[in-house]
């Protein structure tokens, strides 16, 4: 049989459940995995293998029983370190709030365990969730397994590495500005951010409670599907998210795309992409063109408007949360942070209100403009290699926020239109580096997406590949 460790959500929830795998083994391999990576890439905080072997022994108890718990019954997963959990604690990525009190426990997780799956530890971050690159002074930089010198992207920079190293086979994520599809694109994952709503933030650590979304980082789009079905709904705790339903089962994903109209990347978001990734994305519509989908040209507009309102809204709401903390504990912040947030305080209070009024009309002109005639858009997410750790050094302020504007250039204007957004790994640079697309959808799309990507994926296998293990 193959490694367990290899095996994604839906293999192995599909091993357990024939009996070809135990929820035990399953956990074992996942903790023999991290042993071996995480000296690596640095993902995890915390690894909570006792507490994760007893719940596994406790499932299989109950499969022996044929009591089983649900569509992810044994599945070895772990989440970025900012959901709250009964009896446990939370780092934020930060030094200020192990030791605070905790929230009720975060629906997204629960939810997750409710249908079997194990969390077998928490994963590092961006200090309090705002880095695009995966940099920690406190718990140290996380390190991308295809190449441990470079960036694995942030905000969710242990999730990225953990999943693409192997260590689980699926982890939740938040984005606010890029921070799930940031670092699924640069290590090869599937990264959904979904609509606005569509998932509860109740338990988890704000950033901008008004662009927040929380959504999964799997290596295949059916895996996402897994978690996405586990996760979604209404929760009375959040009273933002909708009760529109996801589908329960994953027979949408083998439907043919023939016939859907995708919008290719303007030309104008591609200007300043390097001649391999524009190459990349061009093969992949290519592949899609294959799959009978129709291509279809789209108006460009200037994405700088909707960075900037988003902008304003991620700093202020940021500012807000963080006010206490800031007067009284400065020097707990790295300067990256500190001085993002700060930035918050010089933001007029009609700038923010002018930016929360205008995105109903703006998302609605997107949609009747831009997206017109087309089921859904390409769009890119890098248009360059990723980065170093060097290259992205953190503690130089001046060049910080042209830094963070150029990594989340192509992401931001999505969470300020509350769109979904969905990461496509399309292969590997000259380097060994992953490259990908962002396919982009109406509210509430996430199915459509996730089946173009499944159907893609079933066509060219880039989420086969396996880093290597560092000599």
């Amino acid at each position: 049989m193959t490694d367990p460790a290899l095996m994604g959500v839906a293999e192995l929830a599909g091993a357990i459940r024939h009996r070809q795998l135990s929820s035990v083994e399953a956990t074992r391999a996942a903790l023999h995995r991290i042993s071996q990576w995480q000296p690596v890439v640095n993902a995890f905080v915390r690894v909570e293998a006792d507490a994760a072997l007893a719940r596994a022994a406790d499932l299989d108890r109950a499969a022996a029983a044929g009591q089983w718990a649900g569509p992810l019954h044994g599945v070895p997963l772990a989440h970025k370190d900012m959901f709250a959990r009964a009896g446990g604690s939370m780092t934020g990525g930060s030094a200020i709030l192990p030791g605070q009190p905790q929230p009720d426990p975060a629906p997204a997780v629960a939810r997750l365990e409710a249908a079997g799956a194990i969390t077998v530890g928490w994963l590092n971050m961006s200090e309090f969730a705002a880095g695009p690159t995966g940099h920690n002074i406190h718990f140290g930089h996380n390190r991308n397994p295809w190449d441990p010198s470079r960036i694995t992207g942030g905000s969710s920079a242990g999730s990225g590495a953990a999943v693409a190293a192997r260590m689980v086979a699926g982890a939740l994520g938040s984005d606010t500005g890029g921070s799930i599809r940031l670092p699924a694109a640069m290590n090869g994952l599937i990264g959904l951010k979904p609509t606005y709503g569509r998932v509860s933030r109740a338990g988890s650590m704000p950033r901008a409670w008004s662009l927040d979304t929380i959504g999964p980082l799997t290596r295949t789009a059916a895996d996402a599907s897994l978690m996405m079905a586990a996760i979604s709904g209404h929760d009375p705790r959040d009273p933002t998210t909708s009760r529109r339903p996801f589908p329960d089962d994953r027979t949408f994903l083998d439907r043919s795309v023939a016939g859907l109209r995708v919008g290719l990347p303007p030309q104008a978001w591609m200007a300043d992409a390097t001649p391999e990734v524009a190459g990349a994305v061009s093969a992949a519509m290519d592949v899609l063109a294959g799959l009978g989908m129709a291509g279809a040209a789209v108006p460009a507009p200037p994405l700088e408007p909707y960075f900037a309102l988003g902008d304003a809204i991620s700093k202020s709401e940021a500012a807000a949360a963080h006010g206490t903390w800031m007067r009284d504990r400065p020097q707990d912040y790295s300067v990256h942070v500190h001085s993002r947030t700060e930035a918050g305080y010089h933001i007029p209070a009609t700038r923010y209100l002018e930016a929360m009024a205008l995105r109903g009309r703006l998302l609605r002109q997107f949609v009747e403009t831009v997206m017109a005639g087309i089921d859904l858009m390409a769009a890119p997410i890098l248009t360059f290699p990723v980065p170093t750790i060097a290259e992205t050094d953190e503690e130089q302020t001046a060049a910080i926020p042209a830094m963070v504007a150029r990594l989340t250039r192509y992401t931001r204007p999505f969470n300020y239109l509350g769109l979904p957004a969905l990461a496509l790994p399309i292969g590997f640079d000259g380097a060994g580096l992953p490259m990908a697309v962002q396919l982009v959808g109406r509210p509430f799309s996430e199915p459509l997406l996730l089946r173009v990507a499944h159907q893609y994926q079933q066509a060219t296998g880039w989420h086969r590949r396996v880093p290597n293990l560092p000599a």
